[in-house]
């Protein structure tokens, strides 16, 4: 492959283009309405405009991808994360308008893509699995037989669902008619598949994942665990590798079952597999994502392996370079999603424009964006503006990195869960390692935030910004017209 589509947006879009850059591929970006001036836009060696700021007419349109694949040369796709990631026939068109896609097969997009027939897929290798139905149930009175069989509490939850949707906590037998009921009704809006399954509740689960990689040759290899318990939602808002709770012995355990789970499906590319753990530590498999994660740069961080250049190498046909026995952990990794949301109003998504933007820099910080200052957030996509990741030598190191990273960045204009970070990075139950998904429901509430002095805040971003444009100025004075015309240009 000499040329890659990247079928994707923001922060994901670069980053996948900077690893593209460094192997000496070119790069296409599509955008939409919402995205003509935006950073990957103008990064990548050619654009193609694909349609107007809503996804469904955009970047959600299959065809569209494969035409601007057809007009640029692109030999291959990279579709970053969400969007047509782990969409199974988009995956089979790519193969068949004879390109590559930098990701597994359909065949294991399909298996993995359902929660039942990834559970099947994992038991032939003894995966442990949360007690509970093995298929998915229609009848109400049936699954009220079963869910007192499993005990109470349960976990209904839809077959093809993903973030939340679709799953219910059902304390007892009185309640479940009514949470089964919205639970189909949830699932066939999200989803189209009303199909659910019934799971025990665990009750302080730590949500542990591990990153796997598999290349054509049937060499598969993890590269630890990622700890994703801190959640609104649902949704993983902080990140770290390694896990502060897992034993060396747990490790391995854990890294040998996703090996397996991977081996079920023959798969090839980067993907997580994802589970669940107890209060005891006894683990159990809950899925697999098929595509490359949000949280990936912690695990590149404490193992110094480029996964964007990995899925590419493998994508090419390639073998994957290193051994199981060559990984180490070094280091500690911690990620916050800096979303355009409001903390402290249930982390409602907030819209606006940039004022200031400014980003922490320094040793140990990384900083995966796809905005810049005076750049608008559009209502049409995930609210999430960056990834602030920090690696130290050891976890205390990378928490206090993250806390000093947290202060030094700088965004006005609109509200965002940098406080949050910030007070996550602080609490005793973070910091001990001593917390659950339930984090933000125990002890998280909008007065839990620091106000600050607003008067101070706004007159610090205001200097900034003048210091900002003068140094806008100088460079333009300095460098002329010249460079400007090669960005135009270059395409």
């Amino acid at each position: 492959m000499q040329k890659i589509l990247v079928a994707n947006r923001g922060e994901i879009a670069l980053r996948v283009m900077r690893s593209a850059r460094e192997m000496g591929i070119k790069t296409v970006a599509v955008y939409s309405e919402a995205d003509r001036n935006a950073l990957h836009v103008r990064y990548a060696d050619e654009a193609v405009f694909i349609g107007e700021a809503p996804s469904s007419q955009s970047y959600l349109v299959s065809d569209k991808i494969i035409a601007a694949c057809k007009q640029t040369g692109a030999e291959g796709i990279h579709p970053g994360y969400g969007f047509l990631s782990e969409n199974a026939a988009f995956a089979r068109q790519v193969r068949e308008a004879g390109l590559i896609l930098i990701g597994p097969s359909p065949e294991a997009m399909e298996v993995m893509g359902n929660k039942l027939s990834a559970k099947a897929a994992a038991l032939k290798y003894n995966i442990p699995m949360v007690p509970g139905t093995e298929e998915a149930i229609t009848d109400v009175a049936e699954a009220k037989l079963r869910a007192v069989e499993v005990g109470f509490p349960i976990l209904i939850k839809a077959a093809a669902g993903g973030g939340g949707k679709g799953m219910r906590i059902v304390d007892g037998p009185d309640d479940f008619e009514e949470q089964m009921g919205l639970a189909v009704s949830e699932a066939i809006s999200a989803f189209g598949d009303g199909a659910v399954f019934i799971e025990r509740y665990v009750s302080s689960p730590r949500h542990i994942e591990i990153q796997v990689l598999g290349d054509t040759h049937g060499n598969i290899v993890h590269l630890f665990e990622r700890d994703c318990s801190v959640q609104r939602r649902h949704q993983k808002v902080v990140e770290e590798a390694p896990s502060s709770v897992l034993t060396p012995e747990i490790r391995e355990a854990m890294g040998k079952c996703a090996v397996n789970v991977a081996r079920s499906v023959n798969y090839t590319g980067a993907g997580t597999v994802e589970f669940i753990m107890d209060e005891k530590l006894d683990f159990f498999f809950l899925e697999m994502n098929t595509r490359l994660q949000v949280e990936h740069p912690v695990t590149e961080l404490i193992t110094g392996i480029d996964l964007v250049k990995e899925q590419i190498k493998i994508a090419r046909g390639e073998a994957i370079s290193f051994k199981q026995e060559d990984l180490k952990i070094q280091g500690h990794a911690m990620e916050l999603r800096v979303y355009a949301e409001d903390p402290a109003n249930n982390f409602l998504p907030d819209i606006g424009t940039l004022q200031t933007y400014v980003t922490p820099k320094g040793p140990g910080v990384r900083v995966d964006d796809g905005f810049e200052q005076g750049m608008e957030i559009p209502i049409y996509y995930d609210p999430m503006i960056a990834k602030l990741i920090t690696y130290g030598k050891d976890r205390t190191e990378a928490i206090e990195r993250m806390i000093r990273a947290i202060d030094e960045y700088s965004i006005t204009g609109i509200t965002t869960t940098l406080p949050f970070g910030k007070f996550v990075m602080q609490h005793e139950a973070f910091t001990s390692g001593n917390f659950d998904t339930h984090f933000v429901k125990k002890y998280f509430t909008p007065e839990s935030l620091e106000t600050g002095n607003d008067d101070e805040a706004l007159i610090a971003a205001l200097v900034m910004e003048k210091l900002l444009a003068a140094k806008k100025v100088a460079v333009a004075e300095t460098s002329g017209s010249e460079g400007s015309n090669w960005v135009r240009n270059r395409r």
